[in-house]
């Protein structure tokens, strides 16, 4: 059933866990990929791994708005990562918070697209920090992991206050809009 994904929160111990490779890329892994994107754009956002649908693979679907349409990397890995630069960050998996976050201003990723032919992509700003993003989950590293210890301890006191009032509310999936996107000024995962 399509579009069936629910974007797992943080505390969920499917986003702590590294995720596995894929060794097949079937029809398993594209319907997969194809389940996933409503999840992201439902958000409004601009990536999604597959640990944030519950989904132990090492694979993202993203979409820059750019007028490529979705894409997704399959085992992706960065192979080089240059600069700095600080970016206000949400994710998917946290709603409502974004932090500051500093990471490489460019990167150069390589993986695998739904056909299994070699990708290899040189990003800098948003695009970058959207791969670094998303591969971070597939590690299982959420986005407060990157805080120091103080604002990361401020952050998770906020974030259980945040869930305890929205017990009784209705779930969202809340995201950044592009300016203040998720994964870096764009929603994501």
């Amino acid at each position: 059933m399509a579009g069936a994904f629910e974007i797992r929160l943080m505390g969920d111990p499917v986003l702590r866990r590294r995720a596995n490779e894929v060794t097949d890329i079937d029809g398993r892994v594209a319907r997969i990929v194809e389940d996933m994107l409503p999840a992201m754009y439902g958000a409004e956002g601009i990536g999604l791994a597959a640990p944030q649908v519950g989904v132990q693979l090492r694979l993202f679907v993203f979409d820059l708005d750019e007028g490529d349409g979705p894409q997704t990397l399959v085992n992706p890995e960065i192979v080089e990562s240059d600069g700095e630069w600080t970016f206000t960050e949400g994710c998917l998996s946290v709603p409502g918070m974004a932090f500051d976050i500093v990471r490489p201003k460019q990167v150069h990723i390589v993986g695998l697209d739904l056909d299994g032919n070699e990708v290899s992509i040189e990003a800098d700003e948003l695009a970058a920090r959207l791969f670094q993003h998303e591969l971070d989950h597939l590690d299982g590293v959420l986005l407060v992991d990157h805080l120091e210890r103080t604002e990361r301890k401020a952050a998770l006191r906020d974030w259980r206050r945040q869930r305890q009032s929205a017990a009784g509310s209705p779930p969202t999936n809340g995201s950044i809009s592009p300016a203040g996107h998720s994964a870096a000024a764009g929603t994501s995962g």
